[in-house]
């Protein structure tokens, strides 16, 4: 009985009461393993592994039949609880972080004087960053061939490939083996049937053994990570080579060269303060960069992919699946969409951006970091 503990003892540390123990106890979704002398229920180490697993689904929110169907499945052992467990929390984490950023902006916003619309206000209040643009992604973000050849190329011959950041599966090879990792719920939800099997955990904590992968990927995705160095370092530990699709931060020459950020959202220089060179980036996996041009016709939505194509930033279902728009706020996407709907309305645009139309592709600080 030395490795068991005392019903009395189990509630005290997990901070929950005893008469819950023995309601786990009745429905059979927690039997301790044992009783003491005196007929008083004991815990062994894997009961108490058991509920610790139970307690952190019930305060996600789960009922308790589906914490019994969780903890039951046969083909989950407790490391992939543990990886279930914190994708879920970095889930819950992230949402709070957009509820207090979405409560300072309409703080910030009564105090001018200006009160934002129903719409803005159930668009990302209380939503992480992902779960409020997510469902617009499978209408507008495709896989551009000419950029996912760039990238199935720098994967070199590899055969096992991780995807991480892997969104709802743009850009995946399909004839390799594919692993994702995506943290947001939303996501997860959107990828296709078929699709490569995805596993709920964040970039700077990845769940797999040292050079599990022939090479690991990353697309338009490491701007969202919370610590990007710490997240291409971890890609670096699982894989032999990395290949990474983002962009320059510290080259403000296209940031002038693309008329949006020049003429109508300047706001998006406030987004890259902090953020990791281009050289920490490639330092962190030992890599190199190299461009990638935006064709005037790509088929990904990403935010630079309408710049010879303007009349597409007025359309709300493209807007919504840029993360850009949703972190500028509502007020800055207003005025920019409204000033440039008069500028294509007057000609202004065509004017001062006519030399665009003799291009087929533009260099708009793209990269591709090879490792």
């Amino acid at each position: 009985m030395a490795e068991h503990l005392t019903v009395g003892r189990v509630a005290e540390l997990a901070g929950v009461s005893v008469r819950t123990l023995h309601h786990y106890d009745e429905i059979g979704l927690l039997e301790p393993s044992t009783r003491t002398a005196a007929g008083h229920r004991a815990y062994s180490p894997d009961d108490v592994e058991r509920l610790r697993e139970v307690l952190a689904y019930r305060r996600l929110g789960f009922g308790l039949r589906e914490i019994a169907d969780l903890v039951d499945d046969p083909t989950t052992d407790a490391v992939a609880h543990l990886c279930r467990l914190r994708g879920l929390l970095m889930d819950q984490r992230d949402r709070a972080a957009a509820m207090v950023t979405a409560i300072d902006r309409e703080l910030e916003a009564r105090a001018r004087g200006i009160r934002t619309t129903p719409e803005e206000q159930l668009r990302v209040f209380g939503a992480q960053l992902y779960d409020a643009i997510g469902a617009d992604y499978p209408a507008t973000r495709r896989t551009e061939p000419r950029i996912a050849a760039r990238i199935w190329d720098a994967l070199g011959d590899a055969r096992t490939v991780l995807n991480v950041g892997a969104g709802t599966g743009s850009y995946e090879p399909p004839d390799r083996d594919v692993t994702a990792v995506e943290p947001s719920a939303v996501m997860r939800a959107l990828r296709p049937p078929g699709a490569a099997p995805c596993v709920a955990a964040a970039a700077q904590s990845l769940p797999f053994e040292d050079q599990s992968f022939d090479a690991a990927m990353a697309v338009s995705t490491v701007h969202h990570w919370p610590d990007p160095v710490a997240g291409l370092r971890e890609m670096r530990r699982v894989a032999r080579r990395v290949v990474v699709f983002t962009y320059d931060a510290d080259d403000t020459g296209w940031r002038q060269r693309f008329w949006l950020t020049r003429d109508y959202l300047p706001e998006f220089a406030d987004l890259l303060v902090g953020w990791p060179s281009l050289a920490d980036l490639a330092g962190a996996i030992g890599g190199r960069a190299e461009p990638v041009l935006v064709p005037w016709d790509c088929v990904d939505g990403f935010f630079e992919a309408y710049w010879r194509r303007p009349e597409a930033y007025l359309d709300e279902h493209v807007r919504r699946a840029v993360s850009v728009w949703a972190r500028v706020g509502p007020q800055a996407e207003q005025r920019a969409v409204s000033r440039l709907r008069e500028d294509l309305a007057s000609g202004r645009w065509a004017e001062r951006n006519r030399d665009l139309v003799a291009l087929d592709a533009a260099e708009l600080g793209l990269r591709l970091l090879v490792a």
